[in-house]
């Protein structure tokens, strides 16, 4: 339960595992007040000189990535959200894409999320052979899905049972993740993996995707363990 319903959803239930306090529903990052920031244990791990990563196959801007990173009074406030993912300063983050890579409001910020994270040093890269290519050389990366997929449907990867060859997989997302931080010359790595798909496919009551995208996490928790 969360500090305002008896079923909490991803947002509430995400800042609850991230940092250890309540909120409302919908809150992501902040107490009840909605304003009050509370920290992560990723923010935590940084302070303590250990590389963060924050990964998911939805976008790196969804309830559950974004509670370990950024602080909004709404978990659909996905550019807002977006434009904390720099100023983080973490060293890595995965996902399909970012849900609203540009400025709802016309008027003000006209630089794109994209720009906006390359300004913040960090390299971003489409699939996993493009991250082969650059990630030695890359101080800081963010790792989404191929374009051609994103204009399909930007909001997730593919579920499994659909995917195509060239597709992101959650195994690809957790493998870059481990190679990419274990790269990083500090004081071990925090890393976050979220199999985000599993909880869509209930939502859809879509047994056969869910089940996959279970048997999926688990080849991931595989990857992480060797």
């Amino acid at each position: 339960y969360s500090a305002t319903n008896g079923v909490t959803d991803s947002a509430a239930a995400g800042t609850a595992l991230a940092s250890g306090v309540k909120t409302k529903n919908g809150a992501i990052g902040v107490l009840q007040d909605l304003v009050t920031p509370v920290q992560s244990i990723a923010h935590k791990a940084k302070e303590h000189g250990a590389a963060v990563g924050v990964t998911t196959n939805v976008t790196v801007d969804h309830a559950t990535p974004a509670v370990f990173y950024a602080h909004q009074d709404s978990r659909h406030k996905y550019y807002d959200i977006g434009k904390q993912l720099g100023p983080s300063d973490f060293d890595f983050f995965a996902g399909s894409d970012f849900m609203t890579p540009r400025n709802p409001n016309a008027s003000t910020d006209k630089v794109d999320l994209y720009e906006q994270t390359r300004r913040a040093g960090y390299t971003i890269v489409r699939g996993y052979d493009e991250f082969r290519s650059k990630y030695k050389k890359s101080k800081k990366m963010v790792l989404l899905q191929p374009e051609a997929d994103s204009k399909d449907c930007r909001d997730n990867i593919p579920y499994v049972v659909d995917q195509k060859p060239g597709n992101l997989k959650l195994q690809d997302i957790t493998r870059a993740a481990i190679d990419f931080l274990s790269k990083q010359k500090k004081d071990g790595f925090f890393l976050m993996i979220e199999g985000g798909m599993i909880d869509w496919g209930c939502h859809n009551n879509d047994a056969l995707a869910a089940f996959h995208e279970v048997i999926e996490m688990d080849e991931a928790i595989k990857i992480a363990y060797q």
